[in-house]
């Protein structure tokens, strides 16, 4: 049991510098959720997608590739760290049109700022008909 010591220190010293080259494939990403008029929204849903690029296996396990968020009071949340590559980020808010698209993510850290715009009216093919003619 003691002689296993060294060997598994000397096992664990020989895969950190593998752990630290994946690091370098990861990036961070800060979602800011704002109204056209640069007021943070509260408690957006996001959803934070790894699509394509290099995945990421570390100590044999795949590494988590989507997070589904809220934001926080100043329309905020930090993703934790994801593969770089193209991602998808969703945002759903009550009040507001859906948001979604893919992002060419390749730095350590980036910050996504994203403007939601008020709904629009529904279209009725309705509204606009000519008065029905009454029979004579």
């Amino acid at each position: 049991m003691i002689a296993a010591l060294p060997l598994l220190a000397l096992a664990f010293a020989l895969a950190l510098p593998a752990l630290a080259e994946d690091d370098s494939d990861m990036t961070t990403i800060t979602v800011e959720v704002m109204t056209l008029k640069d007021k943070p929204i509260p408690r957006a849903s996001v959803v934070v997608r790894f699509v394509e690029g290099r995945s990421i296996v570390k100590l044999g396990k795949k590494v988590l590739t989507s997070y589904q968020l809220r934001t926080s009071n100043q329309g905020k949340i930090v993703v934790p760290p994801i593969p770089q590559g193209k991602i998808l980020i969703q945002v759903i808010a009550k009040g507001f049109q859906t948001y979604g698209e893919y992002h060419e993510i390749y730095e350590e850290s980036r910050t996504v700022a994203i403007r939601l715009k008020p709904p629009q009216s529904q279209y009725s093919a309705h509204e606009n008909e000519p008065e029905p003619k009454k029979a004579p």
